[in-house]
């Protein structure tokens, strides 16, 4: 399954996502494959470090659009920019589903609503849509702080997506985890960070334990 983390809008931290998620499916035994399109390579800097700290389980990236291939019980994740827009259409129109990292404010909402409607044109209209799901990354972890239960409130109710309730907080942890090539989980397991990014990962991924126990 090729799974898309993309935004239209810069600083939404889908390279932290990809990097985490990844780690994640690798430690649960499921082969993952990592593509980086981003010209800032942020995701392929921070697998080089984890490949230079030897950390297991070890992971690798392709940049290689004529490599992103479906493989047999191979999760696939794809990082990429918006300065490469074409790239970006042809992952949009060959992926199994969109997973959009919104972090709480007007303009992420606004942004997510153009892009919507760029995934329908490619795709060629909404019975053609991927799968797509959207949370809230970087919440403020202050409970009387409003806008991320607003801007949940209307992403809720964006047609298409599929609102996921676990969300990533604005954590120092997952800023640290790409400085020292570990995911969240593995560098403070027991961390509030480390919790939403497991629940987060369940929940997409929810069904390989379903067709793993069947």
């Amino acid at each position: 399954m090729i799974t898309l983390v993309a935004s239209l809008k810069g600083g939404t931290g889908k390279s932290t996502v990809n990097f985490n998620l990844a780690v994640w499916l690798a430690t649960k035994g499921f082969k993952v494959s990592l593509f980086d399109f981003d010209p800032q390579k942020t995701l392929s800097d921070v697998i080089d470090n984890r490949d230079e700290e030897e950390f297991e389980p070890a992971l690798s990236v392709k940049s290689d659009f004529s490599k992103l291939k479906r493989k047999k019980d191979t999760q696939i994740l794809v990082d990429i920019g918006t300065s490469d827009l074409e790239t970006m259409k042809k992952v949009i129109a060959r992926a199994d589903r969109i997973v959009i990292p919104v972090p709480p404010s007007q303009a992420d909402v606004w942004s997510t609503q153009r892009f919507l409607g760029m995934v329908k044109n490619i795709r060629g209209g909404e019975e053609k849509m991927p799968e797509i799901f959207t949370f809230i990354n970087r919440a403020d972890t202050n409970p009387f702080i409003r806008e991320t239960q607003e801007t949940a409130e209307v992403l809720k109710q964006l047609p298409y997506i599929k609102f996921i309730y676990a969300r990533l907080g604005q954590r120092t942890a997952f800023r640290r985890s790409f400085s020292e090539g570990l995911a969240v989980f593995e560098m403070e397991p027991n961390s509030k960070a480390a919790a939403e990014l497991n629940a987060l990962a369940t929940l997409l991924y929810s069904s390989l334990f379903i067709h793993e126990n069947n």
